[in-house]
């Protein structure tokens, strides 16, 4: 029983947390002010399954999230949050997130061992607990995903969310993405 309790929080493919387990555990996270929310998305990646197939594209989201769990490390959590996306958030003691984070991002670019044919980028978003206090994880997120967004439009790849920023909308989605007015 408890095996499969376990198996039903783990994503089948990757094996981060499900959006439900994440959430859980990255709430007991965010009472500390130096958390950092995460949100990653994979670049072109319907064209990776496209182009060359599902194993490949497979193969990328589990080193996606391999790398990722190991950024985060032991002391944070990661999350498959559907499709191509993900999440973390993790403690920044160091005070030194802007640089893990660009060192994450040239990380998650490599290659997949396992498809090393395939080459494509990652785009982060991210946002300090601390610069938005009155946030809950799904406010956090949300600026996380339009800096993500923004992210996709700069060479860089990497965003931060602005202090004070006003959301693109209501719910987090711009027009365009699924789910959005």
């Amino acid at each position: 029983m408890v095996r499969r309790l376990r198996t039903a929080r783990r994503d089948p493919l990757t094996g981060l947390w499900t959006r439900d387990a994440f959430t859980r555990r990255a709430r007991r996270l965010l009472r500390d002010r130096r958390a950092v929310v995460v949100l990653a998305d994979v670049d072109r990646f319907k064209q990776v399954n496209d182009v060359h197939g599902h194993a490949a594209g497979d193969a990328l989201l589990a080193a996606t999230a391999a790398r990722l769990a190991h950024a985060v490390g032991r002391g944070g959590v990661a999350g498959r949050l559907g499709g191509d996306e993900f999440a973390a958030v993790f403690i920044d003691r160091d005070h030194t997130a802007g640089d893990q984070l660009s060192t994450l991002a040239r990380v998650l670019s490599r290659p997949a061992d396992t498809a090393p044919e395939v080459h494509t980028s990652v785009s982060l978003g991210w946002v300090r607990r601390a610069d938005h206090p009155g946030e809950d994880l799904s406010g956090l997120l949300r600026r996380a995903d339009e800096a993500m967004y923004a992210a996709k439009r700069s060479p860089s790849r990497i965003r931060r969310a602005r202090l004070g920023r006003v959301l693109a909308s209501v719910v987090g989605r711009r027009p365009g993405r699924r789910g959005a007015a």
